[in-house]
């Protein structure tokens, strides 16, 4: 999760998110590389003294200038591309989950196992303990096995919400009327929040997510003694 004074995204927990950050540092290294060229241009620019009178046209440079952004630009996007088809690719997902937001709180569904339903409330600051983080923690987490695909289908009940986990590079807007489905595959145990990204209230950003990430045993026993 994201803690005071990080500039950086989060620590990656799932293959996406690691591509992710892989092409967040190429398009940055691109960027760095084109400030520091203008730069040094401009910097030329105000130190020249020559001058010509008679230039009228460079053809040449005006080609030179046109192909080389062309070029960057390819380079650009052929990552993106690649990394778009990946975040909308679902492989035989192992077990779906169905995310239902609501004014100030989600509902999940395990739609593979009968009964398994319960609604995701934030715990009041006024009942929480020092075990809890402030305006992240939930009353019922979501329970997920790591290493395997997991598909989620996103909807809402009232207004527009957006389930988002950053450190899973997962950001789905859930519309009334609308089933959207992404996927995730966490890579490692451990604790991983969200909050709702859209602005469809005041103080709405506090829909918080919890995700909590077991081995596929302990997500069995869970399921079983859940039932």
């Amino acid at each position: 999760m994201a803690t005071w004074s990080n500039f950086n995204l989060q620590n990656s927990a799932s293959p996406l998110m690691e591509q992710i950050i892989f092409f967040h540092d190429h398009t940055l290294i691109i960027l760095i590389m084109i400030t520091i060229l203008v730069e040094y241009l401009m910097i030329n620019l105000f130190f020249n003294n020559y001058i010509n009178r008679f230039l009228l046209e460079g053809q040449m440079i005006e080609l030179i200038w046109t192909i080389i952004p062309t070029i960057t630009l390819i380079f650009i996007a052929l990552p993106s591309l690649r990394l778009l088809y990946l975040l909308d690719e679902l492989n035989n997902p192992l077990i779906t989950l169905k995310s239902i937001g609501h004014q100030w709180y989600w509902s999940y569904e395990y739609s593979d196992f009968n009964n398994v339903e319960f609604d995701s409330y934030m715990i009041q600051y006024n009942k929480s303990t020092p075990d809890n983080f402030r305006l992240l923690d939930v009353d019922n987490r979501i329970i997920l096995p790591m290493n395997n695909q997991i598909r989620i289908m996103v909807t809402a009940a009232d207004v527009i919400h957006s389930w988002t986990v950053p450190s899973l590079g997962v950001k789905i807007d859930a519309n009334p009327g609308r089933l959207n489905q992404t996927n995730l595959f966490i890579n490692r145990p451990g604790i991983f929040f969200g909050q709702c990204s859209e602005i469809c209230g005041a103080n709405h950003s506090f829909m918080p997510i919890m995700i909590e990430s077991v081995s596929i045993k302990n997500f069995i026993n869970w399921i079983n003694n859940y039932s």
